[in-house]
């Protein structure tokens, strides 16, 4: 990918990431790494459809447009609406653990800059638990504060 930041630089604004990695191409290899390991997840890759490519895409898309690319996924998919799209599938604390575990492994992978790996690992950090939608069967009522 690109160098790492000068030393004492500015901190790197979110959308500028897009530019940054190289555009679209970059968030299409970050989502076959990461796809490359759920497909070899035995808890992730019964909830994903037989034909990964449509997902890949979908994601590659997103991820672009959230890091600076336009509206790549919303002219052609709409609003993102992530816990609805997410919704029909069973988001247990254990996937979500999983999904970031590969995703984070995926974005180390790509060696991005390491302004870039910080940025987006701290999103993988902010978003995987608010796509939690099932809990353990074990947990039948959650603690009162």
């Amino acid at each position: 990918m690109s160098d790492d930041a000068p030393p004492n630089a500015t901190p790197l604004d979110p959308s500028a990431v897009y530019d940054r990695v190289g555009g679209l191409e970059a968030f299409e290899q970050l989502v076959d790494a990461f796809y490359g390991r759920v497909e070899q997840d035995e808890v992730l890759r019964p909830q994903y459809p037989d034909d990964l490519e449509p997902g890949k895409r979908h994601l590659a898309l997103f991820l672009a447009q959230y890091w600076g690319g336009g509206d790549l996924y919303s002219s052609e998919r709409g609003h993102p609406r992530l816990r609805m799209r997410h919704a029909p599938f069973d988001v247990t604390p254990e996937a979500a653990l999983r999904w970031a575990t590969h995703m984070s492994a995926a974005i180390r992978e790509l060696r991005f800059p390491s302004d870039v790996e910080a940025l987006l690992l701290g999103y993988v950090a902010r978003a995987t638990p608010t796509l939690v939608n099932r809990l353990p069967d074990d947990v039948t009522e959650l603690p009162s504060r």
